[in-house]
């Protein structure tokens, strides 16, 4: 019996009508149990039934009497709406009807299991006839509509949510991000970017180390170095000392403060001294070590605090969050008593500014420990050895995670996490208490405030750019998100954890900043999600499967030994003619690429010898056909053992995966996607005429040979193999007539380059259309 499948809206719920005939049956919809794929996860979630379905005509509103914060909120969700759906909502003031989204906020109201200092950001989310968003502060009513806005962008019809109620509320006060400025210049746009999709992520806090210089002076002389300050003041006094490759205004930096603002993200500056202090000696030469010759200040010389309290003097009004950050790190300890000295100057005086203050962690290396030593702080605790966690908290300090063995990336370089964050690690093995060895603390322990994972520009000569960095840090930035508000909340599996980030995007207000995370495999890749082995991996956390899983954020990685290999199971004999293989830092040098078709028995198709770099290598050899596929290590390039972002098995078939468009379809159920899809079970079929045809778009132009085409038993009688290089002049370069069977028919020609490729069809051999399980197209 067939049934008619109609969609029927009662107050916007969703319920499904089955139509047998006319007859009148409503299936019963089921409970909502899984909650919306919003990152990061919420915390509780009580499914009800249904979805809600919201129109153009829904309205956001606020109560009578709403603050002024509260009024903006709703004005920015229907523009962000706008820009990430089909919806066009307006602003209300009064009492929400059905289908509106009702935002208020109350202190008081039941935010479950909330610390009570963290409840100012909580939320409650519930879904009915309408939607409430009730915040513990206009923080907490932020969020709210960043998980409404993610539902709604992560549903099929991008228009409605699952009816149900969440309770939501981070586990930490402190999730933010920091990032060098001070090395090389980000532009104003990075910036503002970056504040949306942390919003976005509901991540709180970015600092800006807003200055610093190279590590290493050119032969030892730091007039050569190159050194900045991203702050420019008006002010006669100053001039001079903000970087002439690129700074900050004051009106940039109001620009900044109004978009964190609205997206619930307190910046914090930091004016780093006595050490990566070259820009002040540039400007004030002798307020330095050894004549000037130093990126330490002198701290013997009185005009040298004297000069730094002038510095946060002109610069603290500029900033609106309630911290600033003073560096204090890496000075010589032989100079340990002039250090403390200062410290324990500049931070009260910071202090008298209306700040509070904050430093990294540096009292043990310095002094042994922290006695004697300003207690009014908080510590970023970058380095165990330097001042661990467990060390700060036994003298009095509340601490941030800033970790930097597993927190720092600085970009491109052989040390920390050149290449980034691991994404995968990071979801895994890593938490805010995690700072390594013996100093782990425990979850949400009451003087953590939370995690600050940082990007150093420490290769100040090098030549990449802000969005490369962008790709690095896109890598791991939404797995520590979800870490930071909630460690468990976020299950177990990463590639499900992957999918739901890629389905809310980064959110409104960045457009700016290209999607690196998203699957973006080779055409052709016959690899992807398919079974694959090792003969070992470095951790649980980077498995074979990674290499395959369509992501080049997640990556596998072997043992530290030469004779190490993966390989991939293609399920059949498939025909392949490359292999693409995405190299991380631990890069093979030598390698083959081996095929079995038993598993046992390995034939060697190629062969890579002294490469001397990470990153994509393609190894093209004649076309084969065989059912595992493996990456034979032979030789390192590094200490370390191989790793793999990718390793992809590229089809003889030019056409698999590629964009494909037909005369017509049969129904709906038979699309022209089906013939390039690369199962034999399903297929395209065209209207019930002649003059049909399907074509294939290879993205440019490719050299072929030969066409494959697995006819259903709708085949065609005759037709046409046609190319074209701009898809509106065609050439005939192979012709089929009078064939009676359907199954596979293999044309060769002359090798022909072209972009765009037909089957012309000119009669049919049956009543039906033309149906093909597959159109492949070879070299």
């Amino acid at each position: 019996m067939k049934t008619k499948l109609s969609r029927s809206l009662v107050a916007g719920i969703v319920t499904l009508t089955l139509a047998p005939f006319g007859a009148n049956l409503v299936a019963e919809a089921q409970v909502n149990t899984a909650p919306p794929g919003v990152v990061p996860a919420l915390q509780q979630w009580s499914g009800g039934t249904g979805r809600l379905v919201l129109t153009s005509t829904s309205r956001v509103v606020v109560p009578t009497g709403a603050s002024a914060k509260l009024q903006a909120l709703a004005a920015q969700v229907v523009g962000e709406a706008a820009e990430l759906t089909p919806l066009r909502l307006t602003v209300a003031t009064g009492t929400a009807s059905a289908g509106d989204i009702a935002l208020r906020v109350d202190s008081a109201a039941d935010f479950g299991a909330a610390k009570t200092e963290l409840r100012p950001e909580a939320y409650r989310l519930a879904v009915g006839a309408s939607v409430e968003i009730v915040g513990g502060s206009d923080k907490g009513a932020y969020y709210g509509t960043r998980s409404l806005l993610q539902a709604i962008v992560g549903s099929p019809d991008r228009v409605s949510l699952p009816v149900g109620t969440a309770v939501d509320f981070p586990d930490y006060a402190m999730r933010g991000f920091m990032l060098d400025v001070g090395r090389r210049f980000f532009t104003p746009e990075f910036i503002q970017s970056y504040l949306h999709w942390m919003g976005w992520l509901k991540l709180n806090t970015l600092q800006l180390h807003l200055n610093d210089n190279e590590i290493n002076p050119p032969n030892g002389d730091w007039s050569q170095a190159q050194s900045a300050f991203r702050l420019a003041s008006t002010n006669p006094a100053f001039a001079g000392l903000a970087a002439t490759d690129g700074s900050y205004s004051r009106a940039d930096w109001d620009a900044f403060e109004n978009t964190a603002a609205a997206n619930a993200v307190t910046i914090i500056p930091e004016i780093d001294s006595p050490a990566h202090a070259r820009a002040f000696i540039k400007f004030k030469p002798e307020l330095g070590l050894n004549g000037g010759n130093s990126d330490h200040l002198d701290l013997g010389k009185p005009a040298t605090t004297e000069f730094m309290k002038s510095v946060f003097a002109e610069f603290t009004p500029w900033f609106r969050g309630p911290a600033v950050h003073i560096g204090i790190d890496e000075y010589p300890t032989e100079l340990a008593g002039q250090y403390k000295t200062y410290v324990n100057t500049l931070a009260p005086y910071v202090r008298s500014l209306g700040k509070s203050v904050n430093a990294w962690g540096s009292f043990t290396q310095m002094s042994g420990g922290g006695a004697g030593y300003d207690k009014n702080m908080v510590i970023n605790s970058w380095n165990n050895g330097w001042y661990s966690p467990t060390a700060a908290i036994a003298d009095g300090y509340k601490v941030i995670n800033s970790n930097d063995g597993l927190l720092y990336v600085v970009p491109f370089a052989n040390y920390y996490h050149g290449q980034g964050l691991d994404g995968r690690s990071i979801f895994t093995s890593w938490a805010p208490n995690i700072f390594g060895g013996t100093h782990n603390l425990t979850a949400q322990h009451p003087s953590l405030l939370g995690a600050m994972p940082a990007v150093w520009n420490d290769l100040v000569r090098a030549t990449y750019t802000e969005l490369q960095v962008h790709g690095l840090i896109e890598k791991s930035f939404a797995a520590l998100a979800q870490k930071m508000w909630s460690p468990t909340k976020g299950g177990t599996d990463y590639t499900a954890f992957l999918g739901k980030v890629n389905a809310a995007g980064q959110g409104p207000g960045t457009t700016y900043l290209p999607d690196t995370l998203a699957p973006t495999r080779t055409p052709g890749d016959l690899a992807m999600g398919r079974p694959a082995t090792a003969s070992s991996t470095e951790s649980p956390d980077l498995p074979a499967a990674s290499a395959v899983d369509g992501y080049d954020s997640t990556r596998w990685s072997s043992a530290y030994s030469d004779n190490q290999w993966i390989q991939v199971d293609l399920g059949t004999p498939q025909p392949f003619s490359s292999v693409r293989l995405n190299w991380e830092a631990a890069y093979g040098k030598d390698y083959d690429i081996q095929t079995s078709n038993d598993g046992t028995t390995w034939t060697t198709v190629a062969q890579r010898r002294g490469r001397t770099t990470a990153g994509v290598d393609t190894l093209t050899f004649p076309t084969a056909t065989a059912r595992y596929v493996r990456v034979q290590g032979i030789a390192r390039g590094t200490t370390y053992g191989y790793s793999l972002y990718s390793f992809e098995v590229i089809s003889a078939d030019l056409a698999l995966g590629r964009p494909v468009t037909a005369s017509s379809t049969e129904t709906a159920n038979f699309p022209a996607s089906y013939a390039v899809d690369g199962n034999e079970s399903t297929r395209w079929s065209s209207a019930y005429s002649d003059n049909q045809w399907i074509q294939v778009d290879l993205g440019s132009s490719r050299t072929f040979s030969s066409v494959q085409l697995n006819w259903e038993v709708a085949y065609g009688k005759d037709y046409d193999i046609r190319a074209s290089t701009d898809g509106t002049t065609w050439t005939t370069v192979a012709q089929r007539r009078g064939r009676t069977t359907a199954g596979v028919d293999t044309l060769a020609f002359p090798t022909t380059t072209a972009r765009y490729v037909r089957m012309q069809g000119i009669a049919r051999g049956t009543t039906y259309g033309y149906s093909l399980y597959s159109f492949q197209i070879k070299p």
